[in-house]
Order: C-alpha cells, then sequence, then structure tokens
C-alpha cells in the first residue's frame, strides 16, 4: 500500500514520460525516426560499431583482495550472468549489443532485473526503451512504468543512460540531433530521385553546325547503337573510333550541380560521425586518413567514442546489480587493452624498456598481452650501474676542475 501511494503522488507532483524517444519532423521536412536514421549508411555505421565494440570485448566481475590486487570473482551470483547467460534466450554478446544500440539511438537502454529470494541477480531481460515512462519520486529516487503497469522501484530496473539535462532521462542522439539527419535524408531522397528522373550521358556526338538535320528518328537511333555498341563498355576500352561527316565526339563532365550534391553528402557524413565523435576512418571514410595516423585515429576512437560508453555500462551495472554492501569488495570492467596496443614492434620495444628500467615484471608483460603468469615471473630487474645516490658509503665522482671552469665561462 506504500509503494501505490508513493506512485500516485508520483503521478501528480513529478512524473515524466519518455514520449521525446519516438519521432520528429526536421526542419528538412523529413519525418526522423530511428528507422529511417538507421537507412542513413554512416549513422547505421556508427551505432553499429559501438554496439559490437561493447558487446565484443570481456567484461569481468572482479574482487578486491587484501594485498591490494584483484581476482575474477567466479563464485558470485553475478558472474555467470555478466560472463555467460543473461537471460534464456540471448548470448553475452547479443545482450550487450542491442543495449548499446538501444541507448545509442534513443539515449536510453532499460533492462528487467529478475531476482532470487536473497535478492541476488539472476537474469536481465531488455525491454523496450519506447514502452518505459520515468517517474521521479518525492525522495528523488526514479522508478519505471513499462505499458502502463505498476511502477517498478530502481532495484528491478537496469538503466543506461545517455547525456541527460535532468539526470534521469538521456537525451535521445536521434531527436537530439533530428535537422542534420533530416538534411542528410533530404540529400539522399534528392540523389535517389534525380537518377530515377534525370539522365546521365557518358557523352555526345555532334554533327557540324550547317549539316542538314537528320529526321528520320531509326537512323538517329541506329548510328547511337551502333557507336554504343563498338565502343561502349569496358571491353571496348582503348579501341579508336573513326568519324565521318564531320561528327565529333564531346564527352561529359561531371556537372557542377553534381559536384556539389557530391561535397553535401561528404558533409552530412562528417557531421552524422560528430554526434557520435566517431573518427571518419573508423567507418569506411579515409578523409584526412593517412599511413602515419591511422592508429592514432584508432586509438582516439576507443578513448573518445568507446570509452564514456564503456564506463556509463559499467558504473551503470554497479549501481543496479550489485548489493550496495558488496560494491567495496566487487567491481565490474570492460578489458580494451587489446583496443590500445599499438603496433606489435613498438609495443614490444615498450616492454623491453620496462623490464630493463625495473618498472615491469615479466608476469607483468603476460598479463597485457592476456597471457597466464609464469613461475618466477614477478621478480623486477634493476640495472647494475644504478645506485642511491643519498647514500654515503657510494664512492661519488669528483667534479672535472677545468670542465667547471669551462662550463662557467660559457655561462657569463
Amino acid at each position: 500500500m506504500l509503494f501505490k501511494r508513493t506512485t500516485e503522488e508520483i503521478g501528480r507532483n513529478a512524473g515524466w514520460s519518455s514520449a521525446l524517444l519516438g519521432s520528429t519532423t526536421a526542419s528538412s521536412g523529413q519525418l526522423v525516426t530511428t528507422n529511417s536514421a538507421l537507412s542513413i549508411p554512416v549513422l547505421q555505421n556508427c551505432v553499429s560499431l559501438l554496439a559490437e565494440s561493447v558487446a565484443q570485448l570481456p567484461l569481468e566481475l572482479y574482487r578486491r583482495t587484501a594485498d591490494g590486487g584483484r581476482e575474477a570473482a567466479t563464485e558470485h551470483s553475478l558472474y555467470p550472468v555478466l560472463k555467460h547467460t543473461p537471460n534464456g534466450w540471448q548470448t553475452t554478446f547479443e545482450y550487450r549489443e542491442i543495449s548499446q544500440m538501444a541507448a545509442g539511438l534513443r539515449g536510453n537502454s532499460y533492462s528487467y532485473i529478475e531476482r532470487d529470494k536473497r535478492g541476488n541477480v539472476v537474469a536481465l531481460y531488455p525491454l523496450d526503451p519506447t514502452k518505459i515512462t520515468v517517474l521521479k519520486g518525492p525522495d528523488l529516487q526514479p522508478f519505471y512504468r513499462f505499458e502502463g503497469a505498476d511502477p517498478m522501484p530502481q532495484r528491478m530496473i537496469h538503466h543506461v543512460r545517455w547525456l541527460s539535462l535532468d539526470g534521469y532521462l538521456g537525451i535521445s542522439p536521434i531527436i537530439n540531433h533530428a535537422n542534420s539527419i533530416g538534411y542528410a535524408l533530404a540529400l539522399s531522397e534528392f540523389s535517389a530521385k534525380s537518377f530515377l528522373h534525370g539522365s546521365a550521358l557518358s557523352g555526345v556526338l555532334e554533327r557540324p553546325a550547317g549539316a542538314p538535320a537528320l529526321k528520320d528518328e531509326s537512323v538517329l537511333q541506329n548510328i547511337a547503337n551502333k557507336w554504343t555498341e563498338k565502343f561502349g563498355g569496358s571491353g571496348n576500352a582503348g579501341k579508336v573510333a573513326v568519324l565521318q561527316e564531320g561528327m565529333t565526339f564531346k564527352p561529359l563532365t561531371v556537372s557542377n550541380v553534381d559536384a556539389e550534391l557530391i561535397n553535401a553528402l561528404r558533409l552530412s557524413d562528417s557531421d552524422i560521425a560528430r554526434i557520435y565523435k566517431m573518427p571518419l576512418p573508423m567507418i569506411g571514410s579515409m578523409e584526412g586518413a593517412t599511413y602515419n595516423n591511422v592508429e592514432n585515429l584508432q586509438i582516439a576512437f576507443v578513448v573518445y567514442a568507446l570509452m564514456p560508453w564503456l564506463k556509463r555500462h559499467e558504473q551503470a551495472m554497479q549501481r543496479d546489480l550489485l548489493n550496495p554492501s558488496e560494491r567495496n569488495d566487487y567491481y565490474i570492467e570492460f578489458n580494451i587493452s587489446g583496443l590500445l596496443r599499438g603496433n606489435q614492434s613498438a609495443r614490444y620495444a615498450a616492454y623491453a624498456v620496462g623490464r630493463q628500467w625495473g618498472w615491469l615484471s615479466i608476469n607483468d608483460i603476460r598479463r597485457f598481452e592476456n597471457m597466464p603468469p609464469v613461475d618466477g615471473g614477478g621478480a623486477y630487474l634493476q640495472p647494475l650501474n644504478m645506485v642511491d645516490a643519498s647514500d654515503p658509503n657510494v664512492t661519488k665522482p669528483k667534479p672535472d676542475a677545468q670542465a667547471v671552469d669551462q662550463i662557467a665561462k660559457a655561462l657569463q
């Protein structure tokens, strides 16, 4: 009864819904919805790349150890849910992919949390974001209504949100950038209709200005067909044409309108990539990419585009799936070390420096490479010529008086 009374108070005083997650009409006149936005290849590529990246990364539940280290918490009831079976029909890849897709398109991802009698999480079920209403109670805690049913408290919903203006509901990237997406949709529609109703000629055959006109349509058509038969297509490339009666062939180039359309399409692609902070080479466009900077662009994708989403997922899981008493001892983390690696030779050279100067052990390096530790691999080296300068027993070399005098003169 207490929960029902609270729900009624929220409905009157502080309720607000996710109505903005539906559709809107852009300034270009295009109706922007999730499905229409996904028809834009660049946007679909951005969203799916983020979703697939989140889904394929190893996800671990760790327990902090007394010596300051960590170990996989395989005995915890949440471990198999995160690692193997989130629910009865989805794999972990499929579940995390659809969760990130919902967050990337609509700004919010919701899952129903099934718990056992002890309150432990036993399954996660994805929910349709368009059917969720978020409510804020007098105690400022959110809870959720699914398809008009009774509200559910926060402990029953796993909520991952994008950028939020009120702290409760994430903004939909699709709706927030409806004009940019509508512009891309309008360009795509214009291009398609241009091909449908327009004409694209490779060139024209011209007769001299003073020559009498050929009024017989069949003769004109026969000339065009013969020309195409002899010189059209890649199989006839390089042939030499012999023209009679003063005729000339004039190839047609791209018109200014076509060139501007191409530039507009490129600009539209860049605009959409900016929504998700996506480097263009990551979505198939090599504009601005060189042999020397592709690796840095890949790392920029991980750091600036992917990492914020990973942190949202990690911290939302720790808030929603771990009991308050467990959060000091357990934490959830994605392993992104593989994505941040440089090329192999540069990576091994860095390992060699760290090993030589004593801040990396063999097992440290093996852990970075996702390899198991080896016996005796925890030892750290120290170069023989490295000594403590503050040790009074260390013989310090005396400075060369002549060298000191030359330095003094140079500084005058």
